[in-house]
């Protein structure tokens, strides 16, 4: 036995040291190269800890199909022209390429064409046209997926390529779902930049300049505004809409950008240009920036095709201009002064040398198949996630020494020993993410603080278990052995609840929160070895040394009797306001709109700043009002020392927004020295996504763990768990929307966690009232009422626990965790109130009604047994009559 007990702890501390010597590189600790090469690389920090900048890019893959097809009508004139085939190949509409045959005898030198050049093309037609022949070109069906899975992989590519240029360590580039590409880039000290490197196509056209007859651009512009045709004159569809019958045929608007000399700004001026393209850049070879006398130049040389092409179009058209495009932007429009047959082209623009390198990088790696939206963009300076790892530190320090000294006070030497397990849960928690080298993100540092308040709960468990069969005079060895026996099934069904929890989250959640359900699986896995095996070797050890003589703990309630059934329709009532207030809540937020919902929900832009000295909310309304920024909300934070301001998306970047706002604070309040720390983007489809998710994550996990606890006690069993659930959930939501609290997807994550330990408390009760139905000892109400006595310590201890941890959170966890906190804090009281005042008294309620139900039935049924039974008495007294008479 002592061996066996030896083994265990040999064990125990092997996986301690291991999880260390995992764990040791993620600390500022010199270590050999081998360290992290053979043994851990140790944990990544998440941009929220460390700064940097993550971006959801949107593939315009409809749009891709449409740049396919014009290349391959550039193409197929080309081809014709040189096989002498007469035909006009018309503009791209709907993903169809129209073509015109203008001699039907070219038919079949054109269709064999088509079928050698161009395998992926579906032909339509022929359709007979003035005397030749119309055709419709499209991509074949089964080509269009595989095309837009290449496109994918390209842009991927593509930007791998352009990041790598740009000198950022270790990016992350991934693709998401068919049409999204997540871009991460920790440590990025030019976000402006970056974002434009990122996002810019780099689709290069060469047009020419439209001189037959002038037009007056600013003029026409000028009376489309006017009118009321026109409301951003510098939008570029919307100003050749709005002109679409004062121009000439077959010319659009375009914009050239120069950046004036003096005062830096970008101005933008209309020209005029053809609509055919001359000439791509799927041409480039190489592209480099070459500092002229006057002014930066970035200097394009063409591939032996590219610059047969160039040599033709600057040969036929001497003496026009050809205008250079970028990303539908003209960045010079130069006249032709000779033939250039060396394959060379000059881009100009007034470039700093940051964009000129930029230039010559993405036009040297390539232009995007299709152009990217920037969907999501959220921004964390260096400063701030230094400040949310100390703050992460300080409350996770503080949460841990709570719960260790309340245990200690409470349990005495057992709490020395739950708390022993917590230390072990922790070490091992962190290494197994140092293992996997995980990214531990702000909200993962929540789900290890909230995972060492629930860890001890299956301690507690496991001691008022052992504190009952001390009751009933066992002794110490048998009374250990009996509150891990009688505990077990306890501990895994709401450890169950809660993965399941976690789970969901995982699945449906996205960056951040799917760290904070990695954390809490893994604690809560851990929990179970630590607490059932860890905490045993322990107590063995020390009865086998005789070290341990007996346990006293201290106790709250002695034999407490209270009449939970019996004020359960004042419980009903409260609950019913609470579910009432949550459910308006919810109709409000959802559907009306009415509400302070995040902008992961709403969509737009939100802006953090920090102040150097405290400032009233008035004075910063009262500056943005006088520039013109009235409608943007503002959250005052961290005792006035931060500023939160949020804003709806409109045409410019949140970049662009965030300089103009740091310009007007500090102009208007130069004594606060405002500073931007971090800026985040939300597009409307990746809220709208969100919002989808958010709501889908709570109906699935609530689902699956009413059909677990529906498999593991009773149907009612797991309907009365999700009623009590549903009301903790709406409860902690109709406070948040009565108090005006922003709904943010970590106070949905809190939501739903609140949901997992719910569920535990719950789950615990419901335990003890199956084993007492079992024993059938007294009404249906008395069984209920002590079962639910009998597991009230522990109730209220494992709630004290994780609401001191909770509690730490919300004081000293920033302003990033607060409203997390809070809801937890909630969810904690709720959570406690409602296992007790909700969950069993609906249990109680329906056997009851079931019991009536039946009763009636019987009584019934009794009834109809008797009026048949007179119906036959009357029968026989008739038929013998009848035969007394004859």
């Amino acid at each position: 036995m002592l061996r066996a007990v030896r083994l265990k702890f040999l064990f125990l501390f092997l996986l301690t040291v291991i999880s260390i010597l995992l764990v040791l590189p993620s600390f500022p600790v010199s270590l050999p190269s081998w360290w992290e090469k053979y043994l851990s690389r140790g944990l990544n920090l998440g941009l929220d800890l460390k700064g940097g900048m993550h971006l959801v890019l949107e593939v315009d893959l409809e749009q891709a199909i449409t740049n396919e097809l014009n290349r391959t009508a550039r193409n197929l004139a080309g081809l014709a022209d040189r096989q002498k085939i007469a035909l006009k190949v018309g503009e791209v509409e709907n993903k169809a390429l129209p073509v015109t045959l203008l001699k039907a005898s070219d038919q079949t030198v054109f269709l064999n064409l088509i079928k050698d050049r161009f395998p992926k093309l579906e032909v339509q037609g022929p359709r007979p046209l003035n005397g030749g022949q119309a055709y419709t070109l499209t991509l074949r069906p089964k080509e269009i997926e595989s095309f837009k899975e290449d496109t994918l992989r390209r842009s991927l590519e593509i930007l791998r390529n352009r990041i790598d240029q740009f000198g950022v360590t270790e990016p992350v580039i991934v693709p998401q779902g068919s049409d999204q590409i997540v871009v991460q880039l920790p440590g990025i000290q030019d976000p402006a930049r970056a974002r434009n490197l990122i996002k810019g196509t780099a689709q290069l056209e060469f047009k020419l300049v439209y001189d037959e007859t002038p037009v007056n651009l600013e003029e026409l512009i000028d009376a489309a505004e006017r009118d009321g045709r026109l409301k951003d004159r510098y939008n570029r569809a919307e100003v050749n809409r709005a002109l679409a019958d004062k121009l000439p045929p077959d010319t659009e608007v375009y914009f050239e950008e120069r950046r004036d000399p003096d005062t830096k700004r970008v101005i933008k001026t209309p020209i005029l240009l053809k609509k055919k393209v001359l000439m791509t850049g799927d041409r480039v070879d190489n592209a480099k920036v070459r500092p002229d006398v006057t002014e930066i130049a970035v200097l394009v040389h063409f591939n032996p095709e590219g610059a047969q092409e160039f040599d033709r179009i600057t040969r036929d058209n001497v003496k026009r201009r050809l205008a250079i495009i970028l990303d539908e932007v003209v960045k010079s429009a130069p006249v032709i002064q000779e033939r250039i047959p060396k394959g060379e082209a000059r881009i100009t623009g007034s470039f700093t040398p940051e964009e000129a390198a930029d230039l010559a990088t993405v036009l040297r790696v390539g232009a995007l198949p299709a152009s990217v939206k920037i969907v999501q963009d959220i921004t964390v300076g260096p400063t701030l996630g230094q400040d949310s790892i100390r703050k992460g530190l300080i409350s996770g320090i503080l949460g841990t020494l709570l719960v260790v000294g309340f245990m200690i006070f409470y349990y005495r030497f057992s709490g020395v020993v739950a708390d022993y397990a917590l230390v072990l849960n922790v070490i091992m928690l962190l290494g197994a993410l140092s293992l996997f080298n995980a990214t531990l993100t702000l909200p993962g540092i929540a789900g290890i603080i909230l995972s060492i308040g629930m860890a001890v709960d299956s301690n507690v468990l496991i001691y008022e278990r052992m504190r009952e069969e001390f009751q009933a005079g066992k002794p110490l060895k048998a009374g250990i052995d009996g509150g891990y026996d009688k505990a077990f099934w306890t501990i895994v069904d709401s450890h169950v609840t809660t993965l399941i929890t976690a789970l969901v989250l995982f699945i449906f959640g996205t960056g951040p929160i799917k760290g904070f359900a990695v954390t809490l699986s893994l604690g809560v896995t851990l929990n179970l070895f630590t607490a059932l095996f860890g905490t045993r070797v322990v107590y063995d050890w020390t009865i086998l040394k005789r070290w341990l003589k007996n346990l006293s703990f201290f106790e709250l309630f002695k034999k407490p009797n209270l009449d939970f059934i019996g004020k359960r329709y004042y419980a009903f009532a409260a609950s019913g306001i609470l579910s009432f207030l949550g459910i308006t809540a919810f109709l409000m937020l959802a559907w009306f709109g009415k509400g302070n919902l995040g902008v992961e929900f709403t969509g737009g832009a939100m802006v953090q700043f920090s102040a150097a000295q405290p400032f009233t909310v008035t004075e910063v309304r009262s500056a943005l009002n006088r520039e013109g920024w009235g409608h943007a909300e503002i959250q005052p934070l961290e005792a006035g020392k931060g500023l939160m301001i949020k804003l709806k998306k409109t045409q410019e970047t949140v970049e662009q927004m965030a300089d103009k706002l740091n310009q007007i604070l500090n102009q208007a309040l130069p004594q606060n020295k405002f500073k931007v720390e971090g800026t985040t983007e939300i597009g409307a489809s990746v809220s709208r996504d969100l919002r989808q998710k958010a709501i889908i994550a709570i109906v699935i996990s609530l689902v699956c763990i009413i059909a677990y606890l529906a498999w593991r006690f009773e149907f009612i069993f797991g309907v009365a768990a999700a009623v009590a659930t549903f009301h903790d959930v709406l409860a902690v939501l109709g406070v948040f929307w009565l108090l005006d609290r922003e709904i943010t997807l970590l106070v949905v994550t809190a939501l739903l966690t609140i949901a997992g330990y719910s569920l535990t408390d719950t789950v615990v009760v419901f335990d003890r009232i199956r084993e007492n139905l079992a024993r059938r000892r007294g009404t249906l109400a008395e069984i209920i009422n002590e079962s639910v006595n009998e597991v009230l310590s522990r109730t209220i201890v494992t709630s004290v626990t994780v609401f001191l941890v909770c509690l730490a959170l919300y004081f000293f966890g920033g302003v990033v965790l607060e409203d997390f906190a809070l809801a937890m804090l909630l969810g904690v009281l709720v959570g406690t109130y409602s296992s007790v005042f909700v969950a069993s008294p609906i249990i109680f309620a329906w056997r009851k009604e079931v019991k009536r139900v039946a009763i009636q039935r019987e009584k019934v049924i009794e009834l109809e047994v008797q009026k048949q039974k007179r119906q036959e008495k009357r029968a026989a007294a008739g038929k013998k009559k009848k035969g007394g008479k004859k």
